[in-house]
């Protein structure tokens, strides 16, 4: 039984970061009724900007999350990054709030040392190989034992912030302070990959529901500076190696546990399918499924989370996404060209309405369907040029 947003039988969504995906988030479960809260560190986050009522509270600060908590008593706690108290989360968890999916996977996903040690020591899951340091020297010994190159990240970050490639001795400093300063929360601590030479790079979504495991078909995306730029849907992959990613990311989400969307990150080479790292979210990747399915990957986190039933997903059009990302950094800018952009067939934008703009931030999308994923990636690409972030007037 479900009620109307702010009457007395609503049904509460809180959702404990407020950007651009979450604010997609809440359009989908608005589009089904729910009373949604959203929450961040700073006003004017673009789910706020959707949702019924909105927060600004640090998050990482366990005392103002369970305040709000406590002040606003959701049906669903939705996190959506990963820089949460989340010994917090297990305590209302086990007081009887429901955290999506769960307070154990927030809590063993927001880090990497977690997740990795789980997939490689305990599924045994192919994996590159790593090491951990909570210093400099620690790190220059963690890159003797895996050999240059490799890649050097925070344990908790998002979206590539704070990864680098090491690829001499001489790197190492740099990579360190870049894994520092970029982070998100207060460890020191990173990861270190074995560099793997791999053919592609894939998001494969993979969905916990009511009706059992569904995937999304493969979205192969390219980095820029350790974030995603552009993405497509289908990426081509034999029937071997699409088996194989199934099974890895099966194993992982059950191990996991609960209902949502997963983000699992894979790297593909001729010869095995390499486990990198989940998301118990949708994935920012997973942008281009607003044209390429049905459903895309925020109406499946919703549907999936709320207990309703689901069957398979369909793919209705090859498509790609590009990141538009600001090369400035002012409170006041406009973004230019979306005329422009949208005279590419088949073409969509979305800006996103962040308050401020900073180097290397993204502030909106492109989103094109082709005849084929070469066609719809070079239609993507053209209408990404033509937008940029510039200097209010």
């Amino acid at each position: 039984m479900y009620g109307s947003p702010n009457q007395s039988y609503s049904k509460k969504m809180m959702l404990l970061g407020s950007g651009e995906l979450g604010k997609e988030v809440i359009i989908e479960a608005q589009r089904l009724g729910i009373e949604t809260i959203a929450v961040d560190r700073y006003e004017g986050a673009p789910a706020m900007q959707t949702a019924h009522r909105f927060h600004v509270i640090d998050m990482l600060d366990g005392r103002q999350l369970r305040e709000v908590i406590e002040q606003e008593k959701p049906d669903l706690i939705v996190p959506e990054i990963e820089a949460i108290a989340t010994d917090i989360l297990l305590q209302l968890e086990e007081e009887g709030y429901n955290v999506v999916p769960t307070a154990y996977a927030t809590q063993l996903t927001m880090d990497r040392e977690g997740i990795r040690r789980l997939a490689s020591e305990e599924l045994k899951i192919p994996t590159a190989q790593y090491e951990f340091a909570n210093s400099l020297e620690e790190l220059k010994d963690a890159v003797a034992k895996i050999g240059t190159p490799c890649v050097i990240k925070p344990i908790m970050s998002s979206s590539g912030k704070g990864q680098s490639l090491c690829r001499t001795e001489e790197d190492i400093e740099k990579s360190w302070e870049e894994a520092i300063n970029s982070g998100r929360g207060k460890s020191t601590r990173v990861i270190v990959e074995e560099f793997v030479h791999f053919d592609s790079e894939i998001t494969l979504l993979t969905v916990r529901s009511a009706s059992g495991t569904f995937y999304c078909k493969p979205i192969g995306h390219l980095q820029q500076d350790g974030d995603y730029i552009l993405s497509w849907q289908p990426h081509e992959m034999s029937t071997e190696q699409i088996r194989q990613a199934e099974a890895i990311a099966k194993k992982v989400t059950d191990r996991i546990g609960g209902y949502g969307v997963f983000g699992v990150e894979l790297f593909i080479t001729s010869e095995e399918v390499y486990f990198s790292e989940v998301s118990p979210r949708p994935h920012d990747t997973g942008m281009v499924t607003l044209v390429t399915q049905e459903l895309s990957e925020f109406a499946l986190h919703v549907r999936a989370i709320l207990g309703f039933p689901l069957e398979e997903i369909q793919l209705i059009a090859p498509g790609a996404s590009h990141a538009v990302k600001s090369t400035i950094e002012t409170n006041h800018y406009q973004i230019s060209g979306v005329e422009e952009a949208l005279t590419v067939p088949n073409t969509q934008v979305r800006l996103f309405g962040k308050p401020s703009a900073n180097v290397g931030r993204r502030m909106a999308v492109a989103l094109s369907k082709g005849e084929t994923v070469e066609s719809a990636c070079e239609r993507v690409k053209a209408a990404a040029s033509q937008i940029n972030v510039v200097e209010g007037e």
